[in-house]
């Protein structure tokens, strides 16, 4: 294993913690938090841009120490903030006659937990996460998505069309799918891109225990001057066996987009049957060219993946409808 990462993560670990130990007040503080654990433009970016470089067979080892160093670092931080804080908290005054304070009522929701661990992974793949809106336009949902006005995605019946239009007169529509996300950032910056971004979409389909007219993606994205179809398969692969496990069985069968080429569905072996998680393939030449990019030059894939299928995978859950049911029962055992 090449030392080199192993050597960058230990001398972040010990400036972080030098660096927080002799900050003297909040405002001290929060510039070293800024510095080392900014998501922007911390330090922590660069280690996870380092660890996006490493072998493919190095990285679960560097990804847990990756995951140690940050976790000493945050830890230190909370344990410092306490420390500058707690002698103004000393002299307040305290009404003893108040009630006292009741204890919080309740867990994160497991779809929360699932996209938390989604960007935990694809950050030590070197992957940064956008956002975009929902309330989309029919040019980022469907134009540059290369989606022409006759393909039945387009359909009034497939899609919450809203009574309203935008500034150019162009129907909106909520989101849906995560894609939309991709072209926005495309449309703002040069390659090398990697991001992910993670949302809700709408679409009215028909509710049963594996559909909903409202459901999570993951939207992926990956342009650089040399991508294949190899490393898609690579990162799904290395995606779904870090969340799922080892032993996870996957698989890709041929199909169509209109915003790749070759497409394909991504599917895992669940409960003796193939349950599929979502789309894939290689952006389409036409959908680089919307955004200004010359397909020439520059290739690149994008994934998209459903984000209930996996939480229902990983916490053996049958009925995609208990996410948004709000029982209690239910949600108190996560």
């Amino acid at each position: 294993m090449t030392a080199e990462p192993q050597a960058a993560f230990e001398s972040y670990r010990d400036e972080a913690l030098a660096a927080i130990a002799s900050a003297g007040s909040e405002a001290e503080l929060e510039s070293v938090r800024i510095e080392f654990l900014g998501k922007k433009q911390g330090r922590l970016k660069d280690l996870q841009t380092l660890l996006g470089k490493a072998e493919p067979a190095e990285k679960p080892l560097l990804g847990k120490q990756f995951n140690e160093v940050r976790t000493d670092v945050e830890g230190a931080l909370e344990a410092r903030r306490g420390e500058l804080v707690r002698p103004i908290a000393a002299v307040a005054a305290v009404d003893v006659t108040l009630p006292g304070t009741r204890p919080v009522i309740g867990r994160r929701h497991p779809l929360s937990k699932t996209m938390d661990e989604f960007k935990d992974i694809v950050g030590r793949f070197g992957f940064s996460v956008a956002t975009g809106p929902e309330l989309e336009d029919d040019h980022h949902n469907f134009v540059a998505l290369n989606i022409p006005p006759v393909h039945p995605a387009r359909d009034p019946l497939d899609n919450f069309y809203l009574a309203v239009a935008g500034k150019s007169g162009e129907k909106v529509l909520m989101r849906s799918q995560t894609s939309t996300v991709q072209i926005r950032v495309m449309e703002q910056s040069q390659p090398p891109v990697r991001i992910v971004s993670l949302g809700r979409c709408y679409r009215p389909d028909t509710i049963d225990s594996t559909h909903h007219c409202m459901f999570h993606q993951m939207e992926g994205l990956m342009i650089d001057t040399d991508v294949t179809m190899a490393d898609l398969k690579t990162v799904l692969k290395l995606f779904a066996t870090a969340f799922l496990g080892d032993d996870v069985s996957i698989r890709f069968r041929p199909s169509f987009f209109p915003f790749t080429e070759p497409s394909v569905e991504v599917d895992v072996l669940w409960r003796d049957r193939w349950l599929e998680l979502g789309g894939a393939g290689m952006v389409d030449p036409n959908v680089l060219r919307q955004v200004g990019y010359d397909p020439e030059q520059v290739s690149g894939f994008a994934f998209g993946l459903g984000i209930e299928r996996f939480c229902m995978m990983r916490y053996q859950i049958t009925d995609i409808r208990r996410f948004f049911e709000n029982d209690v029962r239910f949600l108190s055992q996560f």
